[in-house]
């Protein structure tokens, strides 16, 4: 019996995470002086749509200090006790803004709803200045995050935060155009109701990615039954079971499985040849690139006398 364990070393194939510290933490600084604008704004109009920005912006703000923590531990190398390191922690740190992000999703339509049935009164023109103030300081976080929105998903979360707030600022600068040209109220609510509908996708999208990974589903893209045909396919391989895939985290997809050999490859001593046609093969006929796989090379005898369990996968 052999087993093989397969990975190269250069960032792309291993999927080691780039430093984006520096991006995140002018997103971060952007974002804290946006709050800090609209908090006197919201103070010196008495606007409830402001407010409610701003508080917006606070969980935005909350969210990218998330991430740069996650980013942070994501380059502490492995150890013998973490032997993936913190590479996780971004899928986690997403999960957590994505379930943020449909938290105020679901709060800005109940609130959206209570405005269009008693609008308060909103001052327009100082509504407009700090909604442009917002959106000026948003779209440059957005620029500064667009180039690696997707790199991995703590990325991904960070610029829909970001994204969040920007749209957030629209709506208030909308709302507060319609308000001053036609002293219809209600255009605050609705402006927030279309933000709703802009983000909540957004932010299902990237909870169903993250919980793909956590619950360790096939990655994206990579059909099994295809990669197991390609495996029996090479001289010599009788079987292929105890298949597994998974995603580690963003570029890092793992493979394992036991491949049953004639016994001839043990005899001849070309084993490691074997070995090294699985590799190759998982790493380079699939659009999912496995670069980082493990196979237990074995005969059928040995493949007989394992536990049922894995032969059926």
């Amino acid at each position: 019996m052999a087993a093989g364990h397969h990975h190269t070393h250069s960032v792309e194939q291993t999927g080691q995470s780039p430093d984006f510290r520096k991006k995140l933490w002018i997103a971060f600084g952007i974002t804290a002086f946006i709050i800090v604008v609209q908090l006197v704004g919201a103070v010196l109009t008495g606007s409830l749509a402001l407010l409610t920005d701003t508080v917006h912006a606070i969980t935005d703000a909350s969210g990218l200090l998330v991430a740069l923590i996650a980013a942070t531990l994501m380059l502490r190398p492995p150890t013998a006790k973490r032997t993936w390191g913190f590479r996780r922690i971004e899928v986690i740190a997403a999960l957590g803004q994505a379930t943020l992000l449909l938290g105020i999703g679901v709060y800005a339509a109940i609130e959206g709803v209570r405005r269009l049935i008693e609008p308060p009164e909103v001052p327009a023109i100082e509504l407009l200045i700090f909604g442009v103030l917002g959106l000026l300081a948003n779209v440059v976080a957005l620029a500064v995050l667009a180039s690696s929105r997707e790199a991995n998903f703590n990325m991904r979360a960070a610029f829909l935060e970001v994204l969040n707030d920007a749209l957030g600022s629209l709506g208030v600068i909308v709302a507060a155009i319609i308000i001053a040209t036609t002293g219809f109220q209600q255009a605050d609510a609705i402006a927030g109701l279309l933000i709703v509908v802009l983000i909540v996708p957004r932010a299902y999208i990237l909870m169903r990615e993250t919980l793909r990974v956590l619950m360790e589903f096939t990655p994206e893209g990579l059909d099994l039954d295809e990669v197991r045909r390609h495996i029996m396919a090479l001289e010599h391989v009788i079987d292929v079971h105890d298949l597994h895939a998974s995603t580690v985290a963003t570029g890092l997809p793992v493979l394992t499985a036991h491949i049953v050999v004639k016994d001839e490859c043990f005899v001849s001593g070309h084993v490691a040849q074997q070995l090294q046609a699985v590799q190759e093969c998982v790493s380079k006929h699939f659009d999912v690139a496995i670069h980082h796989s493990t196979f237990q090379i074995e005969t059928a005898d040995i493949a007989a006398h394992e536990p049922d369990v894995l032969k059926h996968n």
